[in-house]
């Protein structure tokens, strides 16, 4: 029979940190620091195959489950003294998941499960303390009617806030045992009017109702748009862990709270977390009540009156940061840890990696290394790729007048400015719509996912650090200031109403979640300076990564900004762009339209020195690296007019009759442009607009070189190859060009004459291309548009559907076809070299920039990667992740062979 069931507890556990694909993150933590011999109250963890039998055959628990929970609750029993059930002495559970990738409040969990009507007066008696007995229940009933039974958490919610209001109290702490009984009373009669059931008494129904509403809790909408947004695998699913409870909420020596052994949004090397007295976990992130910081330093810099947990339970803190400092040791990365403390005594409940801003992971990651945790290496693998984006955005310029409305705690750094919205589904619609917006809410919670999502930024009125929308913002990387007390957010009539000013959606804000500032209006912003901390993993990753990271650019700008990012080259000069500005784009409609090839080298005369300039400032741009230009690709209509005003227009500007042209309009369509008369199809009709174009690369490569002494090697690239005698004709006509050029100008020009594989056609025949090209670089949009049949211009319509439904896991477009795809770049590497060793090989399109297509790229063996500007730096570190992954995967298969 398959094992479902691995326990722990009293020092001992059947599993490990290494087995967290079985137990999830949360489970295999539990089980490791059960080894270590740390106080972890007792319990069971249902394993993640166990979710997937479960959603897989109808939800029915799969054989056996019930049978190997009963004798884990049974050691559970044993250890604690307490019988599950026992209206004398109840054990109490609790019931969370734990996916092996950490989703924090993305599914569900249940607390004080195992209470009814009977055990409540037991807890009570037990605890000396009939006011937590009933707080508990009603904290049992409040969830488990939302998590397991489906009323909504806003119909508890009304009838607390209805009773606080009768009862004269602001707090909930302030409710009496008796008080609570009523609110209790109140809540079961909500639950029957919903759903025609009674709350259930027998703690047996309880939990399999629990343990059913965490598996399906994986597939929830908000576990799902958090596994898409994050590329976790629906295939995983989660882990349940069932553990005894113990109570922060046992009176003023009891507390609750969560901790990082480091400072997730500075990385500075400091205990950082808040807690709570006389509370339970959920108080603490759901952002009720303002928690307490942990240090005394920390509540000095806070400006905090509240005694810190070092002042006020000084015993139960020293225990703590030993603790939190052999976990750190032990697993050698900053900890994210929850704990309670039960009349003075301290429990364990959860550690696993913290997450963190891309700006502490840099700090972090350095500093261990400098500190001899973890190696150099180590430290550029610990880095997400797509993290660094967090650091090429602007922040406020520190010279800007601040109209301060408000501040709040500094949640999650960075700076954005956008209209006020105060939905998760108008931040969606408003970002479709093409604005740029800042969620405003008095909190958020995981419903709210796509909207955080969306916007640019977030703002909360209520909520600590450790909040939802603190923790989950700065896994995003989306600026956030949370806790702004001093705003009040009217939700019915959309207002944000501060002491100075009210503000109505659509308004614009700025928030610096470095600061915690919130202002009016858009603030002035700076560019950021990649220095310190991400210069250093920056030069660690050079030095381990063997691609060279080329950009895609075609503007000045865009190659300044490339270069400063680390880009060693140019991989990708899409040079039609170059064609559509202003004082262009007239004359390249003058030589579409032209009637013979001598009206059409008249324009291209014209367009010449345009593009000659051009390349000159890229080559000097660039000076001393290579620089791949892509002939003219796109269909010629591109470029023409096409509702009848423009061509009206044009007409009157070129002096020509509005009906010819419409004409010509209509005789350049395409039913499938994509796979019409473009590319290299172009050169081959038109060899005139290609000559043009190698001559003003050329006399640019001459002048350049010239203007900043170092020798211009420019990489011509025909584009839309598939057949090699096409390659043939067209570098026939450029190497003509390069003889009249260097004749002329009496020096040599070294060049290289190569092509894009984004036809099937061109990989399957890549051995005979060889032959004529210098190089390959690989065009993955137009060839995983032609591998699959689909346009990437209409792929949007159909392929989220085919994500929701299992379809495919990664839109191709984004993240490159391995399969498919893959195979075809393989092929054609394969057989490319076989023709001519050592054959250069890269790929220039969108996926350069995506770490999962760069570690294929790795793999395969090219030579490089070229991306958009702004991904150079993440497509440099990804590059040297797959190489460091790629020595380590050798070294086991080395050893396994020996």
């Amino acid at each position: 029979m398959a094992k479902w069931v691995y326990t722990f507890g009293a020092g001992q556990a059947e599993g490990s940190a290494e087995d967290r694909d079985r137990l999830g993150g949360k489970g295999a933590n539990l089980a490791e620091m059960c080894n270590l011999g740390l106080p972890v109250p007792p319990g069971l963890t249902i394993v993640t195959a166990a979710c997937n039998s479960y959603l897989e055959k109808g939800r029915s628990m799969p054989e056996g489950l019930r049978e190997q929970v009963r004798e884990g609750i049974a050691r559970m029993e044993k250890i604690t003294g307490r019988v599950f059930g026992d209206t004398n002495r109840p054990l109490l559970l609790s019931v969370r998941s734990g996916a092996r990738a950490s989703m924090p409040g993305m599914m569900d969990t249940v607390l004080n499960l195992g209470l009814n009507d009977q055990s409540v007066h037991a807890l009570g008696h037990d605890a000396g303390d009939a006011r937590f007995a009933w707080d508990s229940y009603r904290r049992f009933i409040q969830m488990y009617g939302d998590v397991v039974m489906g009323v909504d958490h806003e119909v508890f919610e009304e009838v607390l806030e209805d009773e606080k209001a009768r009862l004269g109290h602001e707090q909930d702490t302030e409710l009496s045992a008796v008080e609570w009984q009523h609110v209790i009373s109140r809540y079961k009669e909500a639950i029957e009017e919903v759903l025609g059931l009674p709350f259930p008494q027998d703690p047996e129904v309880q939990l399999w109702g629990a343990i059913g509403a965490v598996f399906s809790s994986w597939m929830n909408p908000r576990a799902i748009t958090y596994r898409h947004l994050h590329g976790i695998p629906a295939g995983w699913g989660t882990a349940v862990n069932v553990q005894a409870m113990v109570f922060g909420n046992l009176g003023n020596s009891s507390a609750t709270g969560v901790a990082f052994t480091r400072n997730p949004s500075t990385g500075e090397k400091e205990l950082y977390g808040e807690f709570l007295v006389n509370a339970q976990g959920e108080d603490v992130v759901a952002g009720i009540r303002t928690p307490q910081n942990i240090t005394e330093a920390a509540r000095i810099a806070s400006g905090s009156d509240k005694p810190s947990l070092e002042k006020l339970m000084p015993e139960a803190f020293a225990e703590f940061e030993k603790i939190c400092n052999a976990l750190e040791r032990h697993y050698r990365d900053m900890q994210d840890i929850e704990f309670t403390i039960e009349r003075g005594k301290l429990w364990m409940l959860q550690t696993r990696s913290g997450k963190r801003t891309a700006k502490s992971a840099l700090k972090i990651a350095v500093d261990m290394a400098e500190e001899g945790l973890i190696s150099k290496e180590e430290a550029v693998a610990r880095i997400d790729p797509a993290s660094l984006d967090q650091l090429l955005h602007p922040t406020i310029d520190p010279h800007a007048r601040r109209d301060i409305i408000g501040s709040g705690l500094p949640a999650s750094p960075g700076a954005a400015t956008g209209e006020i919205v105060f939905s998760s589904d108008e931040a969606v619609q408003a970002v479709k719509e093409g604005r740029k917006v800042i969620l405003v809410r008095v909190e958020t919670s995981p419903e709210d996912i796509h909207g955080m999502h969306a916007a640019e930024g977030i703002l909360t009125t209520r909520g600590g650090m450790t909040s939802h929308a603190a923790v989950v913002a700065r896994g995003m990387g989306t600026p956030c200031v949370s806790g702004a007390g001093s705003i009040r957010v009217d939700q019915r009539n959309e207002l944000l109403i501060a002491a100075s000013v009210t503000l109505r959606k659509g308004d614009v804000i700025t928030i610096d979640g470095s600061s915690g500032q919130v202002l009016k209006g858009e603030i002035p912003m700076l560019q950021p300076e990649l220095s310190g901390d991400f210069g250093k993993i920056m030069q660690w990753a050079d030095a381990s990564r063997r691609m060279t990271v080329r950009t895609n650019a075609e503007t000045p700008a865009d190659a300044r900004a490339a270069r400063s990012f680390g880009a060693e080259g140019i991989g990708l000069c899409r040079t039609e762009h170059m064609f559509f500005e202003d004082d262009r784009i007239n004359v390249m409609r003058e030589m579409i339209l032209a009637e013979d090839e001598a009206g059409r080298r008249t324009a291209l005369a014209k367009l010449l020195p345009m593009q000659r300039s051009d390349f000159v400032e890229l080559f000097s741009i660039m000076h001393g690296l290579p620089v791949t230009i892509r002939l003219l690709d796109p269909p010629l209509h591109e470029f023409l007019p096409k509702t009848d005003e423009e061509i009206a227009e044009v007409a009157r500007v070129l002096t020509i009759d509005p009906a010819g042209l419409r004409q010509r309009v209509d005789a350049l369509h395409e039913f499938n442009p994509m796979l019409g008369h473009r590319g290299c199809r172009l050169a081959i009709s038109y060899p005139e607009i290609a000559e043009m174009q190698a001559r003003a690369i050329f006399e640019a490569a001459v002048q350049a070189a010239h203007d900043t002494g170092a020798a211009v090697v420019p990489e011509i690239m025909v584009p839309l190859v598939g057949l090699r005698a096409e390659l043939d004709y067209v570098k026939a006509r450029i190497e003509a060009v390069a003889k009249e050029v260097i004749g002329e100008a009496g020096v040599n020009i070294d060049y290289l004459i190569g092509t894009m594989i984004e036809l099937p056609r061109a990989a399957l025949r890549a051995d005979t291309i060889a032959e004529s090209a210098d190089f390959f670089s690989f065009g993955t949009n137009d060839l995983t548009q032609t591998t699959f049949g689909i346009s990437r211009d209409d792929a949007a319509l159909f392929l989220a559907t085919y994500q929701q439904k299992g379809i495919i896991e990664q839109d191709p477009f984004v993240s490159l076809d391995f399969e498919g795809v893959g195979e075809l770049i393989q092929i054609a590497a394969e057989r490319g070299r076989r023709t001519k060793n050592g054959l250069k090989l890269g790929i220039c399109g969108e996926h350069g920039g995506d770490p999962a297509s760069i570690r294929f790229c790795e793999e395969a063996g090219l030579d490089y990667v070229s991306c958009s500007p702004f991904r150079v730096p993440i497509a440099r570190l990804a590059a040297a992740q797959a190489t460091i992954n790629g020595r380590e995967v050798a070294e086991v298969q080395a050893l396994a062979a020996s």
